[in-house]
């Protein structure tokens, strides 16, 4: 296998990775233009073996989708709306409570909640929503708000960011998702999100959770109008924002989906550039500890594939995702733990159902 590398003209990206030597831009940008996916993939999965052994995580979890208005509008998303629109939506702080409340008998671990930036909900919204969470389910762990919408949080409160934070996690934050990243590059976001907090502004709102002892997550929206360069310029920021403060879960690739979106005109991604973006990943993202293949977005079938393209993560059993189904997703919003683990199984890797901070609740 090693000779398949070198024929593929990436014989010193193999020393590299076997030395366990950091990557630099010039090879990111070889590895994406690269044709040889299994190459690639051969590389990657060393490197996932190395940190994760056979292991591949699943969480029970929820996904709840509070409101889809929005001020932003980015072109690349179907989900966000105008609060006059007949398709928009909010939900009160006891709707919120009556959908944790109606999977109460099933073992959820982890509450992902995420909405639109919403120009007139109060900041005492956010607080008594994550407050109500803990009432009705007090063991669980919310992973909410996007830094985008973190920051939002922080100009309603009239603080900081690194003022509000504290408030947010005395009312029940736990974590926070990876979404809003997109693509970081100034000439990307002035196209597609120019109302959207900067690539900047993300970083900076993570790294100040990461010093207050908030764990999040990343992500990268691919497959629209970006660049291979762009892309990889997006790794190596997050990467340096790892270096600074190690508070990066988790990174998640997701692939653009422009069906319902003002990109309409463009086509989905293919499986190959969603494994090359898996393995790329996971050979540049040598200080990220996970790589996450989001079932959701490139479907259950591919995310079992990526478990030999250097993913060792499958998200879990999400329970109603709108953000993906609006924009065209295919893929059902919900999965069942046991089919996750029959996935996991037949890929050849160990099921490990895992919290949100990756500590093991059952190996199987």
């Amino acid at each position: 296998m090693d000779e398949m590398v070198v024929q593929a003209g990436l014989g010193d990206i193999l020393d590299k990775v076997k030395k366990g030597e950091r990557l630099n831009v010039d090879d990111g940008v070889r590895l994406y233009k690269s044709p040889d996916l299994l190459a690639l993939g051969y590389l990657a999965n060393m490197v996932r073996q190395r940190l994760n052994g056979d292991n591949a995580y699943f969480i029970y979890n929820q996904h709840i989708n509070y409101s889809n208005i929005c001020t932003n509008l980015c072109k690349f998303c179907a989900f966000g709306k105008d609060k006059d629109s007949a398709l928009a939506y909010e939900m009160s702080v006891a709707e919120v409570k009556d959908k944790v409340r109606a999977r109460l008998a099933e073992p959820i671990t982890e509450i992902h909640l995420v909405g639109g930036i919403h120009p007139d909900l109060p900041y005492s919204y956010y607080l008594e929503m994550l407050q109500g969470i803990k009432e009705v389910r007090p063991e669980v762990h919310i992973q909410a708000f996007t830094c985008v919408e973190i920051f939002h949080l922080a100009e309603l409160a009239g603080k900081s960011v690194a003022d509000t934070l504290p408030e947010l996690m005395a009312a029940g934050l736990g974590s926070i998702p990876g979404g809003g990243a997109e693509v970081f590059s100034p000439r990307i976001r002035a196209l597609t999100c120019e109302k959207k907090l900067s690539g900047e502004g993300w970083l900076e709102v993570a790294k100040t959770a990461h010093r207050q002892g908030l764990r999040s997550n990343a992500t990268m929206l691919y497959g629209h109008i970006e660049t291979i360069e762009e892309r990889v310029e997006h790794l190596e920021l997050l990467r340096q924002a790892q270096d600074e403060t190690g508070g990066f879960l988790t990174f998640i690739p997701l692939a653009f989906h422009p069906k319902n979106t003002q990109l309409s005109d463009l086509s989905r991604t293919s499986g190959i550039e969603d494994l090359k973006h898996v393995a790329v990943s996971r050979l540049f993202l040598d200080n990220f500890p996970h790589i996450k293949a989001y079932w959701v977005m490139i479907g259950p079938k591919l995310a079992q594939v990526a478990l030999s393209f250097g993913a060792d993560d499958m998200d879990g059993t999400v329970k109603e995702e709108l953000i993906t189904k609006m924009a065209g997703g295919e893929s059902e919003q919900a999965m069942s733990d046991t089919e996750l683990i029959r996935l996991i199984r037949a890929a050849g890797r160990k099921p490990i159902e895992r919290d949100t901070l990756y500590n093991v609740i059952r190996e199987y």
